[in-house]
């Protein structure tokens, strides 16, 4: 049991504890800083777990560990507790006679659950074989004045979990593990970049124009300059201006902000990687997807395969390529391609639906709505969606076969859309035409309608070579990788509303 007191009355409680800071306050430094921890749990499980109960008496080992009491028992003269650092959890004896009865009484009076401790003591058995450390001197750094959700359970309440991430984090290992994972899913993604010579860049989080995706802004404002600005949706096209400067192979791994809903797949601030790279194609960033995800499962998991809800992905198998028609009759074969092409047609089928739908889109935009509707949620395994409509990818290079579709891809794990990816438009009067008739869109309403921006089409006069470039919602791999179907659960501090 996490504490051997009987429950009380959490205002009883803090009471109570708030009496015994103000005794060692009176006693001296409440809260001392000249603590050095040395060895850390994990360390010590590791170096020492094979020892046997004689050896280590034989060879006594001198440590000095710190950590949040999680657990304490007494028996009399003697009592365990269990230390939790950030590496993981032991134990650590204290008795009457080691180190004495006023440190014992000190432990069992004064020290509560959750408190933060400094030991200096002696490695050793217990006659069970549990690795412990005998405590010669216990110090106590930081008091806890607010009683610990129940260890074992952890918070109820999934709300509080995301209010008081600090409290999920000390109460439950799997959270822990969780945003470790997510740390190292990063520093993969990070390092298969740096080995295949992408330069590592920063751009700006505040843009005069907000661009590089279809999305509403947040709106800021500088007061030196009086100036509106704009947080950042994409940094895509800030990202190939280096390209066009000359850094060929360039990526950024950092925050987007959509000022968009909130559900178990949108938060309206994210973290998005985006990589360019000069003189290829969405061909070859398909390919170089597919490898990418398989190093950095096997880097976080330590194999491809892994059970996702229930079910397995497994990003050793290639990854399934369709068009946008494509999945929607796989999935619905009661359409013909000829009815998924008439514009009349779908617009009457999705009314029926129940789906709205923007009243300017053309083919493309009614294919992609009937698409989201009907086929999204059906691919489970990795599919790369291929072939989007021009109109709806402003920043896409149009096909060479068909002007009315670019090379461009969106890759689905789970249902759910993971990647973005393309071949860059590079002619700057294509791509000046096409922001125009964005614009045109935001004026008829479409608030996820681009800005027209005249910066960005000089850069590209200087020239652009040809060039593929994709984003990968780096909370949504996390969310794969650690089995979690909501993307509050990835992100430390999620957006809420606030506190009544």
């Amino acid at each position: 049991m996490p504490n051997e007191q009987p429950p009380q009355d959490e205002n009883h409680v803090i009471a109570e504890r708030r009496a015994k800071l103000k005794a060692l306050r009176a006693a001296g430094n409440a809260y001392p800083n000249d603590f050095m921890r040395m060895e850390l749990a994990a360390d010590l499980s590791e170096k020492y777990d094979g020892q046997d109960r004689d050896f280590l008496d034989m060879n006594p080992v001198q440590v000095r560990i710190a950590g949040r009491l999680m657990l304490r028992r007494t028996m009399g003269k003697l009592s365990f507790g269990n230390l939790q650092d950030m590496s993981g959890n032991i134990q650590i004896f204290v008795a009457d006679n080691f180190p004495g009865k006023e440190e014992h009484e000190f432990f069992r009076k004064q020290v509560d659950i959750g408190d933060i401790l400094g030991v200096e003591g002696v490695v050793m058995k217990t006659q069970k074989g549990e690795l412990t450390v005998r405590v010669r001197k216990l110090s106590l750094l930081s008091k806890c004045l607010r009683p610990l959700p129940e260890k074992w359970h952890g918070l109820a309440d999934q709300e509080s979990k995301y209010r008081q991430r600090h409290l999920d984090l000390i109460t439950n290992d799997d959270a822990r593990l969780r945003f470790v994972q997510r740390s190292r899913t990063i520093q993969a993604v990070r390092q298969f970049l740096l080995d295949r010579r992408y330069l590592e860049v920063e751009t700006p989080m505040m843009h005069r124009i907000p661009g590089g995706a279809a999305a509403r802004p947040f709106v800021t404002h500088h007061n030196a300059l009086d100036m509106e600005l704009f947080l950042r949706i994409a940094p895509e096209l800030y990202l190939k201006r280096l390209v066009v400067g000359g850094y060929e192979k360039v990526f950024e791994i950092n925050r987007n902000f959509r000022n968009e809903g909130i559900s178990t797949r949108h938060n309206p601030e994210f973290t998005m990687l985006e990589f360019y790279c000069a003189y290829r194609d969405y061909r070859y960033l398909m390919a170089f997807t597919e490898q990418l995800f398989q190093y950095v499962a096997k880097s976080v998991l330590g194999t491809t395969s892994f059970m996702y809800q229930g079910r397995e992905i497994d990003f050793a198998k290639p990854f399934e390529r369709l068009t946008v028609t494509d999945a929607i009759r796989k999935y619905h074969p009661e359409y013909t391609e000829a009815q998924l092409s008439d514009r009349a047609f779908l617009a009457a089928e999705l009314d029926r639906l129940g789906v709205s739908y923007r009243a300017h889109d053309g083919v493309g935009g009614l294919q992609l709505t009937m698409f989201e509707a009907k086929a999204e949620e059906f691919l489970f395994d990795p599919t790369f969606i291929i072939d989007y409509p021009a109109e709806a990818s402003p920043l896409a290079r149009r096909s060479d076969k068909n002007p009315q579709i670019t090379e461009r891809f969106e890759l689905y794990i789970a249902g759910r859309e993971i990647a973005n990816g393309f071949s860059e438009l590079n002619d700057p009067e294509d791509q000046a035409e096409r922001f125009q008739d964005q614009v045109k869109q935001k004026a008829a309403g479409d608030h996820e309608a681009m800005h027209y921006d005249a910066d960005y089409i000089r850069a590209l006069e200087y020239g652009l070579p040809p060039t593929a470039g994709e984003g990968i919602g780096i909370d949504r791999l996390v969310m794969l990788l650690t089995d979690t179907p909501t993307i509050r659960d990835v992100i430390l501090f999620p957006l809420l509303r606030p506190e009544e």
